[in-house]
């Protein structure tokens, strides 16, 4: 795939998959005669993974170690399942936090909504 479509396929604009390459998150594609990128069409599942790091939270300094680490082998696996414990525990808190605060709206809007109604009767 060129560039522009794995652009389209991402929904990551170019310049940030020539970034990715820049900084070693993505592995260098090769080249047609041309010059131009061509990436193996399974760039499209580890773009959707680095991109779920990122919205994790998972800072970029921790997701080129992530790549660095995978480009290494299976000698890392030990090393990069350690890292996706840390950033998961850190996920599991916060669904934890964002579920309290659920209920406490949940049981606010049915507080005013009672409310309303006793108004209105």
């Amino acid at each position: 795939m060129m560039i522009g479509e794995v652009s389209t396929k991402s929904g990551l604009p170019i310049h940030t998959l020539r970034y990715y390459e820049k900084i070693g998150l993505v592995p260098k594609p090769s080249r047609d005669a041309g010059g131009r990128r061509y990436y193996d069409p399974e760039i499209l599942e580890w773009l959707v993974f680095i991109t779920r790091l990122k919205d994790l939270g998972m800072p970029i300094r921790d997701r080129v170690r992530f790549a660095t680490l995978r480009s290494q082998g299976d000698s890392t696996v030990g090393q990069r399942r350690e890292l996706l414990e840390t950033y998961r525990s850190g996920l599991v808190k916060k669904i934890a936090t964002l579920a309290e605060t659920l209920d406490v709206l949940d049981y606010k809007i049915t507080h005013y909504a009672e409310i309303a109604r006793l108004k209105t009767t």
